[in-house]
Parts: structure tokens; C-alpha cells; sequence
């Protein structure tokens, strides 16, 4: 065989290329080359959005396991939570019921009461709205002038309300408009019920604010008692809110406490008011007095 036919290259087995460190090199800058060139040029975004699409029904499919998992845990929390909620909405409508049964009762039975001892039923006041014009042109009292007179149905002495609870009362009455002297008024007089304990007393009028008078040292008065109308004088119904204890000062050198109150409704911010008519109006007249009946001559023995 002629030397010049023979095949010089080395086999399979001992031929060498690059070594490992090269390619190494070559394809980390290939590859780098390649995701900057990406991130500037966008080159590979048709074809990622293609593989995307094609692998899409794989994920789907993939994932149907997962969302079965998590739907059915979902489910089972949720039939939880239900029956929780709805075990609490049966014993709050169990305390409901057994709430309004005796409140039921309770009405009856004071039903019963008030026809065993012949008591009136509560009076439905009528009431009449007004608007606050503008304050007294006295500075040394505590008065408002309503646009209702007496061309409107407004009558002395009438209670005047607002949301909050006693404003004060109607003291004099003009054709079209009205005086209220406020309850802080020096001249204010309201006779009251303290709701903690149902003492009954009355609030005077005193500079910006109200106070409790000829009450005892030892009465049993605490810091943030409610007092409410007690409806004994004729012109306010009772249960109306009229102030707060804020200052009870029981000094020993006196036989009386200093009792200072809080106003529940504050007249300064007030615009609109509700004019009540005098419970007094409704109440029968009081029956009037029996003539005493002249005393009869004695009579005089007969003589036989």
C-alpha cells in the first residue's frame, strides 16, 4: 500500500479539542452574551412566549392535583367555620328568645300591676319642631329665642328637648316665637331622679352648669350618676335625660354636700329643638273640695 494512501489522523479515542477550561469560557460568554443581548434586544421573546404556550396545557394539567388539594382543604375549613358561625347564631338567638319571653312577661305582669292599682298608662306627649333663632339680648342669663309663639300652639312652661335630653323650658311666649330659659339659667329649677338609685331631688341653675341643693352629707351620690326627669312636677314626662354628677364635695363643716352637675344637652352647639307639651295639660283637673256639711243642732231632751 502506498504510504501517501494511509490515514494519518488518530483515532476516535486519542484525538484532543479544546480542554474543559475553554469551552467553559466559551460557553459563559456565550451565555452571557446571549441574556444581555436579550435583555437589550428582546431576541428570545418570541420564542419564550412560544414555549410558553406549548407547555401551558402541561401546567394546567400539572396543577389540577394542587388546586384539587387546596379546594378541597378550603371546603372543609369553610363547613368548618359555618357550623361554628352558625352554632353561635343559635344560642344568640336562644339568649334572644329567652330575652324577649321575659320581656313579654315582665310587660304583662306590669300590665297586671297598673290595673290592680288603677295607675294611668304613660301619656303620649305631643311635640311640636323649632328652630333656634338666636341667644337673649341679657347677658346675665341664659336664655334662647325659638321661631314658635303661641299663633303656633306653644303654651308657658312647655319642655324644650333636644337629642341629646333637656334643653330647658318655655318662659315666655310671644305670637311668633318663644323664650327658653336653659336649665344652666341662675333661675332654673327641675325636680330629677338619680337612675342609679331612683333618689329623687332637685338641680338648680348655677353659672355654666347645675347643681344639687339641700342635699344631705351622707346622700348616697356618686361621680357620673345619671339624672333624669321625674316627672312629679306636671310639666316634664319622666325618664328624660338631664345631667351628670361630675363634682361631689361632702365637707365636714356642713351638714350638706356641694353636688355640681353637667348638662347633658349643651345649648351652645344646638340649632334645631323639639317644644313638648306640658304633661300637666293632659292629667285630669284635681277634684275639688267637699263643703264641709254645717254641724247639726244637738237635740234637746223632752221633759214629762
Amino acid at each position: 500500500m502506498p504510504l501517501g494512501t494511509l490515514d494519518r489522523t488518530p483515532p476516535p479515542f486519542f484525538r484532543q479539542g479544546p480542554s474543559a477550561l475553554t469551552r467553559l469560557m466559551i460557553f459563559s460568554a456565550l451565555a452571557l452574551f446571549l441574556m444581555v443581548a436579550d435583555t437589550r434586544f428582546e431576541l428570545a421573546r418570541t420564542l419564550r412566549a412560544a414555549i410558553a404556550t406549548v407547555l401551558h396545557p402541561i401546567e394546567r394539567v400539572l396543577l389540577v392535583p394542587v388546586a384539587a388539594w387546596r379546594g378541597g382543604s378550603d371546603y372543609l375549613m369553610g363547613l368548618q367555620r359555618a357550623l361554628a358561625k352558625e352554632e353561635r347564631a343559635g344560642a344568640a338567638l336562644a339568649r334572644q328568645a329567652e330575652r324577649a319571653a321575659r320581656v313579654e312577661q315582665l310587660q304583662a305582669e306590669n300590665d297586671r300591676l297598673r290595673a290592680l292599682l288603677e295607675l294611668r298608662p304613660a301619656l303620649a306627649v305631643r311635640t311640636m319642631a323649632a328652630e333656634v333663632l338666636y341667644d337673649a339680648p341679657d347677658p346675665y342669663s341664659r336664655k334662647v329665642i325659638i321661631d314658635r309663639g303661641a299663633t303656633h300652639g306653644v303654651a308657658p312652661a312647655s319642655p324644650v328637648i333636644n337629642e341629646a335630653g333637656v334643653l330647658g323650658q318655655v318662659t315666655r311666649v310671644y305670637p311668633l316665637s318663644s323664650e327658653v330659659t336653659l336649665l344652666s339659667d341662675k333661675d332654673a329649677a327641675i325636680p330629677v331622679l338619680n337612675t342609679r338609685n331612683q333618689l329623687r331631688s332637685a338641680a338648680f341653675g348655677v353659672r355654666n352648669g347645675m347643681e344639687l341643693r339641700f342635699m344631705a352629707g351622707n346622700a348616697d351620690v356618686q361621680v357620673g350618676d345619671l339624672l333624669a326627669t321625674s316627672g312629679v312636677d306636671g310639666i316634664y314626662p319622666p325618664g328624660l335625660p338631664v345631667a351628670k354628677v361630675t363634682v361631689v364635695d361632702r365637707k365636714i363643716d356642713t351638714s350638706f354636700a356641694r353636688i355640681l352637675l353637667e348638662p347633658v344637652a349643651v345649648a351652645d352647639a344646638v340649632r334645631h329643638v323639639l317644644v313638648l307639651e306640658p304633661v300637666g295639660v293632659q292629667m285630669p283637673p284635681p277634684p275639688e273640695p267637699v263643703p264641709d256639711e254645717p254641724a247639726k243642732p244637738a237635740k234637746r231632751g223632752t221633759r214629762r
